[in-house]
């Protein structure tokens, strides 16, 4: 797998609350260069970084992020603002603390409403795993695959734990076959990037992939 295969399913990331504009653009100009998926940005940034870099670049912003517990009113409102921005993908953060209460029917329903809010843009869906029991993640599996969302993710990063395999295996044998995967959190070595996608996952959220693979963009790796 040459680095440029990789790098096309990578989420170049930046999501520090010290993120300054000019980190933000560097970080743009990087994934124009390597053709990462997109590059995964603060909510504030997306209408700059559209009206710096227009179609040049697939722009992701987070919601709800990233503890989960804003109400399904403000993330409904935050992600139809995010694609007026210019926010082509949208990862939200599910409620954990109704994860944690057994209310997986509301978290559904909350899925498909932020689903509805961003049309036939992408919708990403972070559970945070590393809270998670084992019935948690499957439960959750579920209801994104019932809202029909675009993807589930492992992990914000800002957790107590990020992406592991034994979470993707777990996602690949109970969601929907129109679900896809991404993995995120502590993700900074090829070895696990190219074992994630072997796995099946579509997206890799990371903010290493690109220093260590833009000079080796041709090359088998």
């Amino acid at each position: 797998m040459k680095g440029s295969e990789i790098l096309a399913h990578v989420d170049h990331t930046l999501l520090k609350p010290t993120a300054t504009w000019e980190q933000i653009k560097e970080l743009c100009r990087e994934a124009i260069a390597c053709k990462t998926a997109s590059v995964c940005i603060p909510a504030s940034y997306v209408a700059p970084v559209h009206k710096e870099f227009g179609d040049k670049i697939n722009i992701c912003t987070v919601i709800g992020f990233p503890l989960g517990y804003d109400s399904r009113e403000a993330k409904i409102i935050a992600a139809g603002q995010a694609v007026k921005d210019g926010a082509k993908e949208v990862d939200m953060v599910i409620n954990i603390t109704d994860a944690k209460n057994g209310f997986f029917d509301k978290i559904t329903e909350e899925i498909a409403a932020i689903k509805q809010a961003v049309g036939n843009n992408i919708l990403k869906v972070i559970i945070e795993a590393c809270y998670l029991t084992e019935a948690e993640k499957k439960a959750l599996c579920k209801c994104v695959t019932e809202a029909k969302a675009d993807f589930i993710k492992t992990s914000t990063g800002f957790g107590s734990g990020g992406a592991t395999h034994e979470d993707i295996k777990l996602f690949a044998a109970n969601i929907g076959p129109d679900v896809k995967m991404k993995a995120a959190g502590g993700i900074r070595t090829l070895e696990d990037m190219k074992q994630y996608l072997a796995e099946g996952c579509e997206r890799i959220g990371a903010s290493a992939a690109v220093g260590l693979l833009k000079d080796k963009m041709d090359l088998e790796v």
